[in-house]
């Protein structure tokens, strides 16, 4: 018996599939699931029974999306006013049961258009990726973890269950979110966050290790660890200003300062918050933007 993949495509007679879908070759789709008009699947992917995936939305190769997921549904937006907008995913992605991925908002209302979701992610049952976000490669989203809208994952972060993020929050790389959190600042690269509201508790070792970095930049991560956020002055401007007079750092360090950096120039804490108010905000007045989207939370002065 052969070991090579089915190059067959099986579509359950009780399956929907809409006009105008694309799929590739070795495509699998169970009983119930639900490709609405627009949708394109690559090659051997595979969409369990009960599955929905909506509107504008490919997926590539080698992706699962098990039993009630759903992709590609409209945003939970106020602004949204049905403009075409897309969600576009990698490959060999893994969606679990119930779990919930949304297209962007249109380019009109501040939104990207584009909801990105990259590859070898895992989204684990009853997780949500609201409109507009990015998700890079690598990314574990634990149980009930809830995405507000343009919220930027970056490779290799994982984040527990039951966590909120914030709208316009980065979590860094090899980031470490411990489970049910409330996350409404930027999550710098190469930490843990835990706690309600999320703090800083120390390097995600562990994380590190899996990915190979090397031992000499984790030694360099915790002495800029230390510098950073067990200084005498506790001060994060300090520490910064000490890294940065430094000639050789390692890769790694430069990354963690540079994002720090960039945080300066947002607001209330995330980066993309700045490019919210420049957007939407002319005045500069971050409480005349009000946030309608997706929030797994909002500020005091925002309105959902």
């Amino acid at each position: 018996m052969s070991d090579m993949p089915s190059t067959e495509t099986r579509i359950h007679p009780t399956a929907l599939v809409e006009k105008g879908v694309e799929l590739g070759v070795g495509v699998e789709i169970g009983p119930f699931a639900i490709l609405g008009e627009g949708v394109r699947i690559g090659d051997r992917t595979k969409v369990m029974g009960q599955a929905q995936i909506l509107g504008r939305t490919t997926l590539g190769e080698d992706n699962v999306v098990f039993p009630g997921a759903i992709l590609g549904c409209i945003p939970q937006d106020k602004k949204f006013r049905g403009e075409e907008t897309r969600l576009v995913i990698g490959d060999r992605n893994h969606f679990r049961e119930h779990c919930t991925a949304h297209r962007g908002t249109g380019r009109d209302h501040g939104g990207a258009g584009q909801t990105t979701i990259g590859n070898d992610n895992l989204l684990m049952a009853c997780s949500h990726v609201a409109h507009d976000c990015i998700l890079g490669d690598k990314v574990t989203m634990g149980n009930n973890v809830l995405l507000a809208g343009h919220v930027h994952v970056e490779e290799g972060a994982t984040i527990s269950g039951g966590t909120a993020i914030h709208q316009f929050t980065t979590i860094g790389t090899m980031a470490f979110i411990g489970g049910l959190a409330r996350v409404g600042m930027d999550v710098p690269p190469y930490l843990i966050v835990e706690g309600r509201p999320g703090r800083v508790r120390g390097i995600n070792l562990v994380g590190l290790r899996r990915r190979g970095v090397s031992e000499k930049a984790q030694e360099a991560l915790k002495e800029a660890y230390r510098i950073l956020f067990m200084n005498p002055q506790g001060n994060l401007e300090a520490g910064l200003d000490t890294l940065e007079a430094k000639e050789d750092l390692v890769e790694e360090v430069r990354n963690l300062v540079l994002f720090l950096r960039r945080n300066e120039r947002g607001g209330r804490g995330r980066y993309l918050e700045g490019m919210r108010r420049d957007q939407q905000n002319e005045s500069g007045d971050p409480r005349k933007s009000s946030p309608q989207g997706d929030a797994g939370q909002n500020d005091s002065d925002s309105s959902s």
